[in-house]
């Protein structure tokens, strides 16, 4: 298998502020050196990419040092939190903008999907510009004509297609270019998460046709995305990024695991408070407290074999009709929706609740959640009105297999739960 993409010694340095170096000569001698393909002789060493620390320079290096080789025929996902350079990644790649330092070198058209209306120009027709990006991927009119059924009929805006796409919605113009840059011909596919803008049966049949053209085509894809259900669907190679660099690079169990650890650190009682009070003001409601806990624990080490109290304490200010009190329980390591729970599930009507103080707590039974980490998030609003929390505030612990059913076996079961069922054997 030979290497699609191969990059090396990456660096790719912001400005912030004014640009210019204060002198013309500089001004000169700076531009003198990226004529040559020098690096630029006034950047300062030694800055990162890391929004958590303030810095006297006003040089950003939003990628250091980025070394990896994509093999032909590979999807691969470039993960990483918000500000990592995932998307200052994808633009070097796709030639959008040029590296500061390194070089990458691509065997093949590299087709890009990076934001929304990137290619496409907005007084040509969604037919037009079909035609228009194939051109720019240097394909021939014959072959594009080839394709064009296709495209279109992927696209589901066959009824458009020859509407200015200026006057198309975001998720049109996005199921138009995923299906331009998925069905021409290049051999290197880049997919930005662009695709959160699409509905939810779209962007399952885009990961469809990803896995088709990689697998069956043989054609590179790099796919970038917060969805790790969709990465670990996809992708056998995960490249994960931290703050400009390259914190793991390997198999996408794995750099998905490491992600989410680093995502996903166990929140503390502080955290919970602070998120509380940063909640807007609602004329009806106010969260007091939020607690998840075991008897004889410390709260976020817990147990399978134990039961989990969920309490939440408030105050409503104003008799609200259909109230909900309720959570959603969320696998850290999948990002997987477990089940979401409201207080109101017991009664049979819609109902009033009075001004007063109370406190919501319900038990999650013990032998019911597998080992592994989850969060507990708070989903709280007037039915069919408004929400008034709605994932702000979250606890994330950790449960054990130590005291557990599973006495024998160290192993752990695979799935987000793992009831103690009674068997009997006759």
């Amino acid at each position: 298998m030979s290497t699609a993409i191969q990059i090396q010694n990456l660096s790719k340095a912001y400005q912030l502020g004014q640009i210019g170096t204060g002198t013309i000569s500089r001004d000169i001698e700076r531009w003198w050196a990226s004529m040559r393909g020098k690096e630029d002789p006034f950047l300062k060493i030694g800055e990162v990419n890391d929004r958590t620390i303030k810095s006297n320079s006003n040089i950003v290096w939003s990628l250091k040092d980025i070394n990896f080789d994509i093999q032909q025929g590979d999807a691969v996902g470039i993960i990483g939190r918000n500000g990592a350079g995932k998307s200052t990644l994808l633009k070097l790649l796709s030639r959008v903008t040029a590296p500061t330092t390194g070089t990458i070198k691509a065997r093949g058209r590299i087709a890009s999907l990076l934001e929304v209306g990137t290619g496409f120009h907005p007084e040509l027709t969604g037919k037009e510009n079909i035609y228009l990006n194939g051109a720019i991927l240097g394909m021939r009119k014959k072959e594009i004509d080839r394709k064009l059924d296709e495209i279109i009929d992927f696209s589901g805006v066959e009824r458009y297609i020859d509407t200015p796409v200026k006057r198309y919605s975001s998720g049109m113009y996005v199921r138009l270019a995923f299906a331009v840059a998925a069905h021409l011909d290049s051999e290197i596919l880049i997919v930005d998460e662009v695709l959160a803008v699409g509905d939810a049966e779209f962007q399952k049949k885009c990961l469809g046709k990803m896995g088709e053209v990689s697998q069956g085509e043989g054609r590179t894809i790099l796919f970038v995305s917060h969805n790790m259900v969709a990465i670990h669907s996809l992708c056998r190679q995960v490249v994960l990024l931290q703050n400009g660099l390259v914190a793991f690079n390997g198999l996408a169990h794995e750099g998905i695991k490491n992600y989410l650890t680093q995502n996903n650190s166990n929140t503390s009682n502080s955290n919970i408070h602070s998120a509380i009070e940063n909640l807007p003001n609602d004329e009806a409601f106010k969260l007091l407290t939020f607690t998840v806990h075991q008897s004889e624990t410390d709260g976020f080490e817990m147990y399978t074999s134990k039961p989990i109290e969920v309490v939440i304490n408030y105050d409503v200010k104003k008799a609200s009709l259909g109230l909900r009190i309720g959570f959603d329980v969320i696998n850290n390591e999948t990002e997987e929706l477990i089940f979401r729970t409201f207080h109101d599930e017991q009664f049979d009507e819609i109902i009033e609740t009075k001004v007063g103080t109370y406190a919501s707590i319900v038990t999650i039974p013990a032998n019911l959640l597998n080992e592994g980490s989850y969060s507990i998030s708070l989903s709280i609003g007037i039915h069919n009105v408004r929400w008034i929390v709605y994932q702000h505030v979250k606890c994330n612990f950790k449960l054990n297999n130590i005291n557990g059913i599973n006495k024998i076996y160290a192993e752990k079961t695979p799935g987000s739960i793992k009831p103690a069922l009674q068997w009997v054997t006759k």
